[in-house]
């Protein structure tokens, strides 16, 4: 059986993180996913699904370190349903992911590169004419719009 749920989406709000009495962090925060569409008039429509994240431990730290609200991130992990009680004694439940993986997509800083989550941009390109120095060797000859193989 498998439970696991892949999310890339905004932030709704900054990281809220707490210290259990034991000294175990949690961590909980909102991200937003969209889904676009056309509607029968052919205009496109947005559907905005939110969903509540909880991080535990050394994530809950990192995710408090280095998301904010806004920031676009990718989360793995796991659906769970939980109940309990509100303020008011009255039963609740709540759907949650729990994420066992947590990575910021956004775009960062770092001696003079721009760094985009871990995942290679237009700018680490070999054949890109801004970022490589074409070296005349035939394997880093940029490919003809013929040389594609679709």
């Amino acid at each position: 059986m498998i439970n696991k749920v892949t999310l890339i989406g905004h932030l709704g709000k900054d990281p809220e993180i707490r210290t259990l009495e034991n000294g175990t962090k949690v961590g909980t925060f909102s991200l937003a996913t969209n889904e676009n569409y056309k509607d029968k008039n052919d205009t496109w429509q947005t559907i905005t699904e939110w969903h509540n994240i909880v991080v535990w431990r050394g994530l809950a730290d990192r995710t408090e370190r280095e998301l904010k609200k806004g920031n676009l991130a990718y989360i793995e992990g796991k659906i769970t349903h939980r109940k309990y009680m509100d303020k008011d004694g009255v039963e609740r439940s709540t759907t949650e992911i729990v994420a066992n993986s947590v990575n910021s997509l956004e775009k960062k800083e770092s001696k003079g590169q721009s760094l985009s989550g871990g995942f290679p941009g237009v700018e680490d390109d070999p054949f890109n004419k801004v970022s490589a120095q074409p070296n005349n060797s035939p394997t880093n000859a940029p490919a003809q719009e013929d040389d594609l193989p679709f």
